[in-house]
């Protein structure tokens, strides 16, 4: 490492990787000591693939102080590391390794390829995307390109107006425009979902022609007739016949001139008023129409391109909300629409504003799928209010209505959650305590007051069950039928024979005491005993 005459030979300072499209070019700085016969050489490694060092082709024994290494057959997503050093003769400086890099990630979009084709009043711009037809670095993303073209007036070389435009197709074409003006652009080209640096085009300049005698038809738009859909346009001259032409959207991304691609609408070729009726499966998503007027051999410029979108096409009229308090914290959103007979094909989504009518409050917006729903966690007894537009679809570019009516309405009166829940607390206590003190109530009765049962000698001496009923208590005994004899003394055997064959005579009833009977006398005396002796004496005779 060390030169002849005792110097020590240095790497390559300030070195860095440039890439541009498909160029790379790697770049240092030139050493000041007298340059000699030294050279530069780098070598390269692909982590992970291929760990050993190979030569950077392009770039050996270079005198100079840069190099080319475009001719590297990598694939442009993998990392890559490069190392590079000083020569000269037998002695070589050390290494100097740069960080590895990915060469996708590291590279700048360079400018597109520009060419202008001038109207009276438009101006069309076909661009090429940056790179070689064959690109390696974007040979994936050329579809993802979007273009900025910045246009100006430039009148006496000064640049008196300017505004800018974006596309994702490769042709613009900008309209009202003055006849016989000088305008400028340049265009950069970018992709939409990569931060890649991206360089403008060189400055393009051209001269608008005369004014054409007859002016392009304006205001081109798809209306829906009696379920038919019909192509008009606005044209202020008489004596005219039109022309349509219609391109399907894909089309407009693919580079070139578009020329070859328009088709003619059919029933359109050579209308006699600003109107045409296509074929209906023509209208389908993703279709563009343009319109242009003639008279004998001479014809106008080519109209405003105008996309047809089915969906984007249908006119939503203003919902109308609704509001309804379900609970002290909840409220009941419903909305509706005046006619859905043009909507019942297309799914809406509803964007909502919600907010407490309350002065300085904000404004809660959200996006609903359903067009009924509920917004909870509220305050009781507070008044709240809604608006609503109806979309198309789920996006803030959506096609959407105008605002719907402002609906309010107040929720109900209602303790705050923890009183409600102390309250249902309460009551599930009582329960509680109320099925407690039954069953201790049942218990109780049980051990003081148990069901009768006979004592074991009761069955031991009297088997028979008429005996046994006799000294069962009042609650286990068996009922029966018994009958109150009042004057005993006075009936004869014949009515006692009436008696049995009909007691319905009598008063009856049904005894659940002991079986014994007493008729007591006004002086308070049994009169059992005689009344049962003179019934046996009666029945005797």
């Amino acid at each position: 490492v060390t030169r002849v005459g005792g110097t020590e030979l240095k790497p390559p300072q300030n070195v860095e990787v440039d890439i541009i499209d498909d160029t790379f070019t790697l770049r240092w700085a030139r050493s000041r000591e007298p340059a000699g016969n030294v050279t530069v050489s780098a070598d390269y490694q692909v982590p992970g693939i291929a760990d050993n060092w190979t030569k950077l082709p392009g770039c050996q024994h270079v005198t100079s102080a840069t190099c080319d290494f475009s001719s590297l057959k990598m694939s442009v997503y993998d990392e890559i590391k490069l190392r590079i050093r000083a020569e000269e003769g037998n002695n070589t400086s050390p290494w100097r390794e740069l960080d590895t890099f990915i060469p996708f990630q590291q590279a700048r979009i360079g400018p597109p390829k520009v060419h202008l084709e001038a109207e009276d009043k438009a101006l069309a711009i076909n661009i090429s995307p940056p790179g070689a037809e064959d690109s390696i670095m974007w040979q994936l993303e050329r579809p993802h390109f979007a273009y900025s073209v910045i246009i100006w007036r430039n009148a006496s070389g000064a640049q008196t107006w300017n505004e800018t435009h974006r596309s994702r197709f490769p042709r613009i074409k900008i309209h009202k425009l003055v006849p016989e003006t000088t305008y400028c652009v340049r265009v950069k080209a970018r992709l939409l979902l990569q931060r890649n640096p991206a360089e403008f085009s060189p400055v393009h300049c051209v001269t608008t022609t005369v004014e054409n005698e007859l002016p392009a038809p304006e205001n081109i738009q798809v209306i829906l007739e009696n379920d038919t859909y019909v192509l008009k346009w606005d044209y202020t001259q008489d004596n005219v016949t039109f022309e349509a032409q219609w391109l399907k959207s894909y089309l407009k991304r693919t580079s070139g001139s578009e020329s070859e691609k328009w088709a003619q609408v059919q029933g359109c070729e050579r209308a006699p008023v600003a109107r045409c009726a296509p074929p209906q499966d023509m209208f389908q998503k993703g279709v563009y129409f343009r319109v242009r007027a003639s008279r004998g051999n001479s014809s106008s410029p080519w109209s405003e391109e105008e996309k047809f979108d089915a969906g984007r096409r249908v006119v939503i009229p203003p919902p109308i909300v609704a509001l309804k308090p379900l609970s002290s914290h909840s409220l009941r959103v419903s909305i509706g629409l005046q006619d859905q007979t043009e909507l019942q094909h297309y799914p809406l989504t509803y964007e909502v504003s919600f907010w407490e009518n309350a002065s300085n409050t904000e404004r809660k917006t959200f996006v609903e799928q359903r067009a009924d729903f509920t917004v909870s966690s509220l305050k009781p007894r507070t008044v709240y209010c809604a608006i609503a537009q109806a979309l198309l679809k789920d996006e803030p570019r959506s096609q959407r209505s105008h605002h719907s009516n402002t609906a309010c309405a107040t929720t109900e009166a209602g303790g705050a959650p923890g009183a409600l829940l102390a309250a249902g607390l309460t009551v599930l206590l009582a329960l509680l305590v109320l099925c407690a003190a039954t069953a201790l109530g049942k218990l109780v009765h049980y051990v003081f007051f148990p069901p009768g049962k006979p004592p074991a000698t009761i069955d031991e001496y009297f088997p028979e069950e008429p005996m046994k009923n006799l000294l069962l208590s009042t609650s286990v005994e068996r009922t029966e039928e018994c009958f109150i004899v009042e004057n005993v003394d006075t009936v004869s055997a014949k009515e006692m024979n009436h008696l049995d064959e009909d007691h319905k005579t009598y008063t009856s009833q049904a005894s659940q005491d002991s079986g014994n009977y007493s008729i007591e006398d006004e002086s308070g005396e049994s009169g059992g005993s005689h009344a049962s002796e003179e019934l046996g004496q009666r029945g005797a005779g």
